[in-house]
């Protein structure tokens, strides 16, 4: 694990990162660092990595590469880009975010100072779920699920509306997440039109939106994703 000053301390300094990482396509694999670990994972990076020697260092707005004397290769991509100042300063700023998370059944949308959760509203809606059932029977059920989505999905609509809409002036960008074809029907949605444009990565794959997974965003949204190729 890419840790800082050695495995184990690594683990020690970045209890809620994933340890192990997560491939990356094209290969390597995907970490997170905490914007207050930055410097000391860039360090520690150097130093298991430069053998004696500077590291090769390329930055651009949106990301900062760093290469190893062992050719070993980390790209840090920069949250909420573009750059500036330095990477640790930069991933540390306080930014006011909107977050929209929904799922069939659940939504949460809230604003963010910093990490602090400022303006939120969490609901949830039945939607039942497939069933196995042949004939008649089965298109009934097919629709009322299709209706009770529909009534779910336009409540987070309604929802992200009240909630984010009034903010759009004073945010710095909008983070999504849970699924992705839940939170495209809601593009099509004039009054999101303003928050859609301010959308930002990384896209949150996480559970059903509740108020605990919503107060535990900012981990996640402000962490500097690290792609590592040894």
């Amino acid at each position: 694990m890419e840790g800082v000053g050695g495995a184990e301390a690594g683990e020690r300094a970045l209890p809620w990162s994933a340890m192990k990482g997560r491939p990356a396509a094209g290969g390597g694999r995907w970490i997170e660092v905490a914007p207050e670990r930055v410097e000391r994972w860039i360090e520690g990076f150097a130093a298991r990595h430069g053998q004696g020697g500077p590291v090769e260092t390329e930055v651009t707005p949106e990301t900062v590469r760093l290469r190893g004397a062992d050719g070993a290769v980390a790209e840090l991509h920069v949250p909420f880009p573009p750059l500036e100042g330095t990477l640790a300063e930069h991933a540390a700023r306080e930014r006011r975010v909107g977050v929209l998370l929904v799922r069939l059944g659940g939504y949460a949308s809230g604003v963010f100072h910093g990490t602090r959760l400022i303006a939120s509203k969490v609901g949830s809606r039945q939607v039942h779920g497939r069933s196995a059932a042949g004939g008649w029977s089965q298109q009934r059920f097919a629709r009322r699920r299709e209706n009770q989505a529909a009534t779910a999905l336009g409540e987070a609509a309604d929802v992200a509306a009240r909630v984010l809409g009034p903010a759009v002036p004073e945010l710095d960008a909008v983070i999504l997440g849970g699924d992705r074809k839940a939170v495209d029907t809601l593009r099509g949605d004039p009054r999101l039109t303003p928050v859609f444009a301010l959308a930002a990565e990384p896209f949150l794959a996480v559970p059903d939106p509740r108020l605990a997974v919503l107060e535990g965003t900012p981990r996640l949204f402000r962490a500097v994703r690290v792609r590592i190729v040894e």
